[in-house]
């Protein structure tokens, strides 16, 4: 049995943020999906965008100077 991937989660200030970043990550054809922020990283309510934490320097170069990002996080 294999190891799950790791996953990281990209946290924004706004749900407007953080739908423009889902446009980028299609464009860029990184796989991810929007969830709600868990609770042990933010009591904020919202929404962030979870993808495998390998692609992480991709989602760097997607959102670079286009989106606020308030962190992104390891998914544990």
């Amino acid at each position: 049995m294999t190891d799950p991937k790791p996953f990281c989660v990209v946290l924004f200030d706004s749900t407007s943020e953080a739908l423009l970043a889902e446009k980028l990550f299609k464009k860029a054809g990184i796989p991810h999906k929007v969830i709600p922020v868990p609770r042990h990283i933010s009591s904020d309510c919202g929404v962030c965008i979870r993808f495998s934490a390998p692609d992480t320097q991709r989602v760097n170069t997607a959102l670079d100077g286009r989106v606020a990002v308030r962190d992104i996080s390891p998914l544990e």
